[in-house]
């Protein structure tokens, strides 16, 4: 699947299982909701001392499975490297992650709040390989 296909379908489909390795190797799997930015990345709010967030800084190769709505049909697997955006640099990016998936917050201020309470991070992860073509 080339990735202008794949980042049409994550437009629309949000929720995912994203993967990271421990430091042992195995992985290191988490339900997540992803997001897509401007530039075509992929999306995942967390937080700070997260295990995904602590396995991303140390090795950036990460994996999506990304669903559709009703589990059962169209999916995605998205390979990437992810970066891991911090507390101060990330909040207007992490309201254009709110944005892109769950439209306007009745309170950005309180929403603002939340996020320095929670130490939220953004991982983006720049994808470089999607599939499958095709299902079954």
């Amino acid at each position: 699947m080339d990735l202008d296909k794949a980042r049409r379908f994550l437009a629309s489909n949000h929720r995912a299982v994203l993967a990271t390795r421990r430091k042992d190797g195995s992985p290191q799997m988490s339900p997540v909701l992803v997001g897509l930015d401007r530039e075509g990345r992929a999306t995942v709010s967390t937080r700070e001392t997260a295990m995904k967030t602590l396995n991303a800084r140390r090795d950036p190769h990460v994996w999506l499975c990304v669903l559709n709505d009703r589990f059962y049909g169209n999916w995605i697997q998205l390979d990437g490297t992810a970066e891991v955006l911090s507390l101060p640099e990330a909040m207007e990016p992490l309201v254009d992650y709110y944005r892109g998936i769950s439209g306007e917050h009745p309170d950005w201020d309180d929403y603002r709040r939340a996020m320095v309470r929670d130490r939220r991070v953004l991982l983006r992860i720049e994808l470089t390989a999607a599939g499958p073509d095709r299902s079954g």
